[in-house]
Order: C-alpha cells, then structure tokens, then sequence
C-alpha cells in the first residue's frame, strides 16, 4: 500500500476546502487523475498530503519526503547560481555524462537556458526547469499539479506524449490533477473526482465509466435531428454543444450504430471518456435525472 487516507478535513479559517470522509487508498504503481472544478480541492488534497498544510485526520505511508517529486503550479529555486549547476547539484549528476538528462533537456529546447540564473528565465522556461528536475528525480511517488497549464494545444500534447513515455514500464506512482480530460485518459488508470471539497467518486476509469456510463458512449453534435435519431437510446448527460447516448450492450449499440451510418451522421465511439464520466458522476451524486 503507497498511502491510505482517514477522515481528512483542510479548513481554512472557517471555510472546509477538503473533507474526505470514507477511507482511500492509492497502492504502489498507480497512475491517479485528480480532477474537479475551481475550488473543489484538488490542490489542497496535494499540500495535505506533501504535510504543508495542517488538516484533522490521518495519512499513513511508508514514503519518505525524500522519495517524493512534486511539481506545483509555482517552483522555487535558489536564484544566485546558473540553472545548470542548481541541475546538477539537486540530480547529484553531470550533465555532460549523463545522457538521459540531456535527452530531456533536448527534448523541452532548454539547452540556451542553463547558463541563465532561475530568476531569470520566463515563464514557460521555469515550468520546463521544473519538469526536468521532476522526471530525473524518479521517485516512488511523484505529484504533478496542472503540469501543462498554461501550454497551446500543440505543446500539450507533445509533453503528455513524453510523460507517457517516460513512466511507461515504471513501477513509479503518480497522482496527477489536471482540469483537461483528454490529458488524463493518456496518464490515469484511476480517478478521484472532487467537487467542493467532497469525493464524488473514487476507481479505476474503465470500472467508473462503466457504472456511469455504461459499455461505450456515442458522442454526437446536439443538433435537431441528432436529437430526433436518438430518441430512442438513453441519454446521458453531457456538454450542451453534445449528445452522449450510452450502450449498455452489444445488441443496442449495433441498432446505434446501423442507424447513424443510414443517415450519414458523424459520431464518436468512447470507452473512456472521463468528461461525460465526471459529468454523470456528480449528476448521480446530487440525485438528478439524466437527459432526455
């Protein structure tokens, strides 16, 4: 068992930002997404568990602070030596020698950086600092918190691909908050969905989505006659600009799918969206009706 989580409550002053009620345990080797709204605690739940917080409760683990990486939304760095030496002190490591280091340094463009001082670089060059020294830390359990905020679509999904690569065939744990959907279906094979501070749901994405959603979702545009052609099948709820119609087995979605293909009409097929999962998810949670 990585960490196991007891009656956690975070308060700041007289407002409850986290309050996790029933146990959770994360075991060794899981790949978990945090997701949730502004303000629903994602956060909060990483500094709690990091100890830079006070909360009422317990978290046990055997995970020492020295074999934990973290990366938050802000880093700091000692600003009076040049980032390569700050590299290589940290890393314990030369950059010249070590090739996998340099591959990475390749990777994210920042060989014109390492002769500059942290306070220095921008933005977008702190953040690629930061992420560097995280992946080359290989620790047991690594944090990574919005780690492409702030990114174009393009470089998003560039660095999502790479971090997949890079803990591919790890036996490292990851706890992963992200508010883009698609980010996690690559990174996750667990959920935990906060909304206000409360645990809306908690598993493993295929197990998730089958209890929202069902065996697949037939995602279409919300348009009148896609609303007319589905009529028949049961609706969930989703993204006003979308239909999400579920298939609850294989006979349905062949009447589905035959009846799409008649009338020329685009469509998806998921098995994983986390989107209308997270969305039918807290739907359940607050006891209100599914479309349609």
């Amino acid at each position: 068992m990585l960490l196991t989580i007891k009656q956690l409550q975070v308060k700041y002053g007289s407002q409850t930002a986290l309050r996790i009620e029933e146990p959770l345990s994360f075991e060794r080797g899981e790949r978990i997404g945090v997701i949730g709204s502004n303000g629903a605690g994602k956060t909060t739940l990483v500094k709690a568990l990091l100890g830079l917080v006070d909360y009422q409760g317990s978290i046990i683990t055997q995970i020492r602070p020295e074999q934990m990486a973290v990366h938050m939304q802000s880093n700091s760095y000692v600003s009076t030596m040049p980032v390569r030496r700050i590299m290589e002190m940290i890393l314990d490591t030369n950059i010249k020698e070590n090739r996998e280091l340099q591959e990475l340094i390749g990777f994210f463009e920042f060989e014109g950086c390492l002769s500059k001082r942290f306070h220095a670089l921008s933005g977008g060059q702190k953040q690629k600092f930061t992420i560097i020294m995280v992946m080359m830390q290989k620790a047991e359990l690594t944090f990574y918190d919005e780690v492409t905020s702030g990114l174009d679509f393009e470089s998003r999904q560039k660095l999502t691909e790479k971090l997949v690569e890079w803990y591919r065939d790890k036996e490292d744990s990851l706890i992963i908050v992200s508010h883009y959907y698609e980010e996690l279906e690559q990174l996750a094979d667990k959920i935990l969905l906060l909304d206000e501070g409360r645990v809306i749901a908690y598993g493993n994405v295929k197990e998730l989505f089958l209890k929202y959603c069902g065996d697949a979702v037939y995602i279409l545009e919300n348009t009148p006659k896609n609303h007319s052609l589905a009529a028949e099948f049961r609706m969930l709820r989703s993204p006003d600009h979308l239909l999400a119609l579920s298939c609850r087995n294989k006979e349905e979605e062949r009447r589905m799918l035959s009846l799409f293909v008649e009338h020329n009409v685009d469509f998806k097929r998921s098995s994983s969206d986390i989107e209308i999962m997270s969305i039918n998810a807290k739907s359940c949670f607050y006891g209100e009706a599914v479309q349609g």
